[in-house]
């Protein structure tokens, strides 16, 4: 048998389905998933073990026309992840079709030169008779490698990706051990635990302007458990805003951090002790210095 490892990039428009994708794959939740596009900002990783290969699943930002620094800062982070893979998988919304978002991607691949294969995700939302014609539409556009029909919210197809990528592998060693499914730190991973939970709880009263930063990770072990103390700051950009992530009496934050708390502790496999703040950052989102806490980098 030959040993393979290698980097899968997942590609697409905003909220067509990465972060959920990687989750099933990987079979926890590393990526922050909601209903709102642009909420994966750096890249995160996930390892899946399958025979005798190692798969290093990349989630990437939603590439979109970027406008302020922040915004080109995480579709950089996307193309970059696309620029270190062995192999690229393109998901498209099949609810939504073919928009300006996947017209630009497409070009772009072109452009680089590179392959890539198709994946029309969300396809348990569409008539089946028309996802033959949007896969014709698409190909007439780029010529994909081959193509999968996915839920990825279902998991349906997912294994057939899998399968199919493991043979696809460079035959290289592996990278991680078999019991290390990510190599995201687990500041960021917290950090996104937490922020998957502003997103989910605050609905459309809050906009996109909202940053998790780990300022304080203390570690210890007591009876030979793992206890994590960990201070988060929950960065804004306006007073108002403030006033709605704090909720009534506190209770907004409060909420928020319970359920992070219980998701990072299981995920770390950790007893968490977890404290937020709130702080207003008047135009972070321009300011170069706030990426690192996102895990980006930008430059003019």
């Amino acid at each position: 048998m030959t040993i393979r490892c290698g980097y899968v990039a997942l590609i697409g428009a905003p909220n067509a389905g990465k972060s959920t994708l990687l989750n099933a794959v990987a079979g926890n939740a590393f990526s922050i998933v909601s209903a709102k596009p642009q909420t994966t900002r750096g890249r995160v990783r996930a390892v899946v073990c399958e025979g005798e290969s190692q798969i290093i699943f990349v989630d990437t930002p939603g590439i979109f026309e970027a406008k302020p620094a922040f915004e080109k800062a995480m579709v950089e982070a996307a193309w970059a992840g696309v620029g270190e893979a062995d192999a690229i998988l393109l998901l498209v919304d099949a609810s939504r079709g073919i928009d300006a978002d996947v017209r630009r991607i497409i070009e772009m691949l072109g452009k680089r030169g590179r392959k890539a294969m198709l994946v029309l995700n969300k396809v348990d939302k569409v008539e089946k008779q028309l996802l033959p014609e949007l896969a014709k539409a698409l190909y007439a556009l780029f010529d994909f490698e081959r193509s999968f029909m996915i839920s990825a919210s279902r998991g349906d197809g997912i294994h057939d990706i899998v399968r199919l990528l493991a043979g696809r592998m460079p035959a290289a060693p592996w990278l991680y051990p078999e019991d290390e499914p990510t190599d995201t730190p687990e500041r960021t991973l917290a950090s996104e635990i937490t922020r998957e939970q502003c997103f989910l709880k605050l609905h459309a009263e809050l906009p996109y302007g909202v940053m998790v930063e780990t300022e304080k990770w203390e570690e210890k072990e007591v009876k030979g458990k793992r206890v994590l103390r960990i201070n988060q700051v929950i960065v804004t950009e306006r007073e108002g805003h403030k006033k709605i992530i704090l909720g009534k009496g506190g209770a907004m934050l409060k909420s928020i951090g319970s359920v992070a708390r219980r998701n990072i502790g299981k995920t770390l496999d950790a007893e968490v002790h977890l404290f937020l703040f709130v702080k207003v950052r008047e135009a972070w989102k321009d300011d170069p210095q706030s990426f690192s806490a996102a895990g980006l980098e930008y430059k003019k």
